[in-house]
């Protein structure tokens, strides 16, 4: 009997969504490890499972977004969920993001994100030329410190994958577009 709890708890017991629009979750059962996070656990299906599951990911740290999923239905960062944070019953599940069409598995079409990101003006507009002296934005001056949090925002679609108002409105820019616009708006070097 402790041999078989043992073993239990030993495994995270994993359902992915297979397929495009029209799909099914798929039953897996992953090895548990130290300090592993849900991107361990999808790489680890890959690699070792069923190499014909697809997933997005590139840094592994945090920093580009590209691994965001649905974990236990909270769109997340994988490369940064924590197994034992999310699967205090050793189970996860894991589906591609939300309000956008999924190519197949675990990855999404992220077109219409960023589509809307350049509706909102997303881009910054400056005036100056490599001739000219780099702009300044001292990091203690007000003007930095208005938009200190927005600018962090690194287009990973995990707000707008979590915003029901892009559920209901399928033409709404949603938040990381408007965060964009907004940083933009208050950044004294755009014109």
């Amino acid at each position: 009997m402790t041999q078989a709890i043992a073993t239990e708890a030993s495994v995270v017991k994993v359902r992915v969504w297979r397929g495009k629009e029209q799909g099914e979750y798929q039953a897996y059962e992953v090895p548990r490890q130290p300090s592993q996070t849900v991107l361990d656990i999808v790489t680890y299906i890959q690699r070792e499972i069923d190499p014909s599951l697809s997933y997005r990911f590139a840094c592994r740290v945090g920093v580009c977004g590209s691994c965001a999923m649905v974990v236990n239905g909270q769109a997340r960062w994988t490369c940064r969920t924590h197994v034992d944070k999310v699967a205090q019953d050793g189970e996860i599940e894991i589906a591609p993001l939300r309000n956008l069409p999924v190519v197949k598995d675990l990855v999404t079409d992220m077109a219409p994100f960023f589509d809307k990101w350049a509706k909102a003006k997303g881009q910054f507009q400056g005036d100056t030329t490599r001739h000219d002296e780099f702009a300044r934005v001292e990091p203690e001056s007000k003007q930095r410190q208005a938009v200190d949090l927005a600018i962090e925002c690194i287009g990973c679609g995990v707000c707008y994958s979590s915003c029901d108002v892009v559920s209901w409105r399928p033409d709404y820019l949603g938040p990381a577009a408007l965060n964009r616009a907004w940083t933009l708006m208050n950044d004294v070097r755009d014109t």
